[in-house]
């Protein structure tokens, strides 16, 4: 199962992890993994390049794992924008997360 938490602070989405495997499928055929991966990976890019945001951001391929929290520091338009990203990626999750509640636990902190 794979477990995904967007954390917020002040009202505001400032990060998301995304841990294990959903074992849907074997690997390489994994779909809800695949379509997991790609909601969270696209919203680290949209933080980097389109928020302008420096990103912490660590990635584990072998225990399938992502993390990525927003600095303490951004201006009024980056906060907005990493806000707005990230509540995307977390609409995505959720709705894959009622499609496949048997692979995916889905939290917000």
């Amino acid at each position: 199962m794979t477990t995904v938490r967007f954390f917020r602070r002040d009202g505001r989405f400032v990060g998301v992890t995304c841990e294990g495997h959903t074992d849907y499928a074997e690997s390489g055929s994994d779909i809800v993994c695949a379509a997991l991966s790609s909601v969270v990976q696209t919203a680290v890019l949209g933080l980097m390049q389109v928020a302008g945001v420096d990103v912490g951001y660590e990635i584990d391929e072998e225990k399938g794992a992502l993390k990525a929290l927003l600095p303490d520091k951004l201006t009024d338009r980056q906060a907005h924008d990493a806000d707005v990203i990230l509540k995307t990626a977390y609409l995505g999750a959720s709705d894959l997360y009622e499609q496949f509640s048997d692979f995916i636990n889905l939290e917000v902190q």
